[in-house]
């Protein structure tokens, strides 16, 4: 599993390195991660504003937003508890949280760097091989 970690942080890795530091094209990743979770652009969002990690303004009503905090709190619960589930179970292994932890921490020096808009599909088909690779079902 280890020969795995390495290929593919070194694969984006090398995806930055031949990055142009005057593109920001990560939030076009980051649409595509998230159009592939569990949660909804809006909702995450959300999140962020809950957490007071973002000091975005929606244009939505009173009503709706309060709903969708709702349903996103609600996510975000049955995803813990989702989580403690498949590790009690072994079906989510430490070697798996270990890949997606790197994976993550890769995605997170993308997000803070600029990516040529090129560059942008391979970072992204790493990212599907390690996640289908950890999933191996």
């Amino acid at each position: 599993m280890g020969a795995l970690i390495f290929y593919f942080s070194t694969g984006i890795q090398i995806c930055i390195a031949m990055s142009d530091i005057n593109s920001s094209n990560f939030p076009n990743i980051l649409n595509e991660i998230i159009k592939k979770s569990l949660f909804t652009p809006r909702q995450i969002e959300i999140i962020l504003k809950y957490k007071d990690l973002s000091d975005s303004e929606f244009t939505i009503t009173k009503g709706a937003y309060y709903r969708q905090v709702s349903q996103s709190r609600e996510k975000l619960t049955r995803l813990y508890y989702t989580f403690i589930v498949l590790r009690v179970l072994d079906i989510l292994l430490a070697d798996d949280i270990d890949v997606i932890s790197r994976l993550t921490e890769q995605v997170s020096v993308i997000k803070n760097g600029d990516v040529f808009p090129e560059r942008e599909h391979e970072i992204l088909n790493v990212i599907e091989r390690v996640v289908k690779q950890t999933t191996g079902m």
